[in-house]
């Protein structure tokens, strides 16, 4: 079993940054995948980024804004940068382990005008 909390979330200016952090806990071996969603309003749940064994990809909104590392197995951040409006979503926290797929509650960031 895997664990996700994220935190970090909150209300920001158009134009300000967020980081937000994912802590992982129980079995964390073996995790090929590790990454962040969102979902918007009334929208589908759409790809931040991802990273495993070293590769990293963005959705295509978030690409040279938005940066995820891990400094530490336990650890996924997502730097977000130059946010707009339209950024404004639930985040959730992504892992893959051993053919399943494990899931945060989710931090709300919202993005002003």
């Amino acid at each position: 079993q895997v664990q996700l909390v994220e935190s970090g979330g909150g209300l920001v200016r158009a134009g300000g940054s967020l980081r937000l952090s994912c802590a992982v806990s129980g079995s964390i071996s073996s995790i090929n995948v590790m990454g962040w969603y969102r979902r918007a309003p009334g929208k589908q749940r759409e790809l931040v980024a991802i990273t495993s064994g070293g590769t990293t990809n963005y959705g295509d909104s978030v690409k040279g804004r938005f940066t995820i590392s891990r400094d530490n197995p336990r650890t996924v951040y997502l730097q977000m940068n130059s946010l707009k409006p339209e950024d404004t979503a639930v985040y959730y926290c992504t892992a893959e382990r051993l053919g399943l797929d494990y899931w945060g509650k989710g931090t709300l960031v919202t993005v002003s005008s």
